[in-house]
């Protein structure tokens, strides 16, 4: 009887599945947001996508945060099931609110440094979508996992540089001619940074994974 019933219960391999299905959203976000920073007539329409993209990382979200309460096992512990997948969806979460605020401000073009910056985004989704699927073999690819994570920090530092020099740029155009442009600038830059800090936080979910399980 408990041999059914175990079989009726979620796979240890389905939150695999779900990390990875959740990784390609942030991945197809990330890249939405990089186009939209090309402006034009496009941000509209790249910014549909990363709604549309948050809304299905929300969805896959709640499926793993039942599926952890539905399975007897799980691949590793079930409170870092929930803090990886919760600061997954933060990080699209995250290219939400940044779509937010560049629609309130009706923003249709934007500084070369913020383009630099989606750049990174999109390089720290990609790294992230690399590691997850390594989770479902931590044994075997620790070294890889380190490496991978050690690099969505490093992108993070150029991010935070990156960010630093676009605000002194956007200070010494519109700091004292146009204070409101440099006020939604200064905003819209710190969106884009926050993006990729929680894509470090991703980073140290997987680094504290891998040394709890190696």
């Amino acid at each position: 009887m408990m041999g059914w019933f175990r079989a009726l219960m979620p796979r240890e391999d389905r939150f695999f599945d779900l990390f990875d299905r959740h990784s390609a959203t942030l991945v197809a976000g990330a890249e939405a947001l990089r186009a939209l920073l090309d402006g034009g007539e496009g941000v509209a329409r790249y910014g549909r996508i990363i709604v549309e993209r948050e809304a299905e990382a929300d969805a896959i979200t709640r499926e793993v945060l039942l599926a952890v309460r539905r399975s007897f096992i799980t691949p590793f512990d079930r409170g870092d099931i929930k803090d990886l997948i919760q600061s997954m969806d933060d990080a699209i979460d995250q290219m939400q609110k940044t779509v937010k605020t560049i629609e309130l401000y009706d923003i249709r073009s934007f500084e070369p440094r913020m383009r630099e910056m989606g750049d990174t985004v999109v390089e720290a989704a990609k790294l992230t979508a690399q590691a997850v699927p390594l989770l479902s073999g931590i044994g075997t690819h620790a070294a890889t996992l380190a490496g991978l994570t050690e690099e969505v920090t490093r992108v993070e530092g150029r991010s935070d540089d990156l960010h630093d020099e676009g605000l002194k740029e956007l200070f010494r155009t519109h700091g004292r001619s146009d204070p409101m442009s440099y006020l939604i600038g200064r905003e819209i830059y710190e969106h884009l940074e926050k993006v990729v800090d929680r894509f470090e936080d991703v980073a140290n979910e997987i680094s504290g994974i891998v040394i709890e399980n190696v």
